[in-house]
């Protein structure tokens, strides 16, 4: 059969091929885009959780290694319990950390550094709020 428009059933043809197409309907697109809405919204709320645990997380081991190298740097220096801290990069408990001593935790917030003993590194109780409710267990920090 040819496809040029001639006499006799030749059209009919050609309609059949043009109504055939196939194509989404605005109906079907529009069930699409409300299930993609609807996985975005069941997931985002998580994201964001598991973004302030991480940062949680971080805070709460960077101030683990800052206690662990100021009880490196008393032991090796012979400093007893109440001895001021020397936090300097050359000398100080700085030293002893493979990371370079940061004052302040990755929300900006400082970290208050007190003496050698028990409490040695505390974290801001501004930081502890704005990552209250994502369970992390500050401990003695």
């Amino acid at each position: 059969m040819s496809l040029f428009i001639g006499k006799g059933g030749d059209t009919k043809m050609i309609n059949k091929i043009r109504n055939s197409q196939a194509a989404f309907t605005l109906v079907e697109i529009m069930i699409v885009v409300a299930i993609i809405g609807l996985l975005a919204a069941l997931s985002v709320p998580g994201f964001a959780k598991a973004r302030k645990q991480s940062q949680g997380r971080r805070i709460l081991n960077d101030a683990r290694q800052m206690d662990a190298a100021i009880d490196q740097w008393a032991l090796e220096m012979g400093k007893s319990d109440g001895a001021t801290i020397d936090t300097s990069a050359s000398t100080g408990a700085a030293s002893y950390l493979k990371s370079a001593w940061s004052n302040n935790d990755i929300l900006g917030n400082a970290f208050t550094i007190n003496t050698v003993g028990t409490n040695q590194v505390k974290i801001s109780t501004a930081t502890k709020s704005l990552l209250a409710n994502v369970g992390i267990d500050w401990g003695a920090y």
